[in-house]
């Protein structure tokens, strides 16, 4: 899923948003970016909690990193991995009615038509998050240089690497991702961006614009049946964890 839609799946499942929590909840895709394995950026969600409460720091952020996740069970498993019993996940699922199309919008080779028809189905989701909750959140966790220091170094340590690394890839992920303003034209010339960064691919702007918006209505009915079954789920998922947090 994309950026707002993982901050408003956590202010969902807490009732609040902090700095902390919002960056945590967009940390696992600022990880991947580092590790191409996604169980190194998505599926440590437990041991950095555990972490992170060992030193007395950074709770929030571990805890909006776990809403995000696919280990533990976050939105990303329900909406990518695995959803009822579909193949896939949510966004994958709804992909399959845009492969074709998505080719050819964004110059792919057929072995890359499922995996990014899934990433048009997560702007289109993004969208019509956006149009029922705007939020500064994102804006403000970006900006605060002494939350992203902190950040880095814990996640030096918890990785084992240089904290300038984390910093550097925080910093530029900000200019990857849409926090204001949100626009199907404005997801699809970052994705263009995306795009040709990640594989010398430029996309076809205003088709992938036109898909944003089919995406869009194709999630309409269903979207939040999904969203409130994830949020049921991954609020389980917390409570376990609280419980067995007590009992170490």
């Amino acid at each position: 899923m994309y950026p707002q839609t993982h901050v408003f799946f956590a202010h969902k499942l807490f009732g609040f948003l902090s700095d902390a929590l919002v960056m945590g909840s967009i940390f696992p895709d600022i990880a991947a970016g580092l590790y191409t394995d996604r169980n190194e950026s998505h599926g440590k969600g437990s041991k950095m909690l555990l972490f992170l409460q060992e030193v007395g720091e950074l709770n929030e952020f571990a805890m909006g990193v776990i809403t995000h996740g696919i280990d533990p069970k976050g939105l990303d498993y329900y909406g990518d991995e695995k959803f009822l019993s579909y193949e896939r996940g949510y966004c994958f699922e709804k992909g399959r009615l845009i492969v074709d199309e998505t080719i050819e919008a964004c110059n792919l080779p057929v072995s890359m038509g499922w995996w990014k028809s899934h990433n048009i189905i997560e702007m289109g989701i993004e969208l019509f998050i956006n149009n029922s909750y705007c939020s500064t959140a994102l804006e403000s966790a970006f900006a605060n240089d002494v939350l992203v220091s902190e950040i880095s170094a814990c996640m030096a340590r918890f990785y084992t690497a240089e904290p300038g690394i984390f910093q550097k890839r925080i910093q530029n992920f900000f200019n990857y991702i849409e926090i204001t303003k949100i626009t199907a034209e404005s997801l699809a010339a970052r994705y263009d961006m995306q795009m040709y960064t990640r594989h010398k691919i430029h996309i076809d702007i205003p088709r992938v614009t036109g898909l944003i918006f089919k995406a869009g209505e194709l999630i309409a009915q269903d979207f939040n049946d999904f969203f409130n079954l994830a949020l049921d789920n991954v609020k389980k998922s917390l409570s376990e964890m609280q419980v067995l947090r007590q009992t170490i």
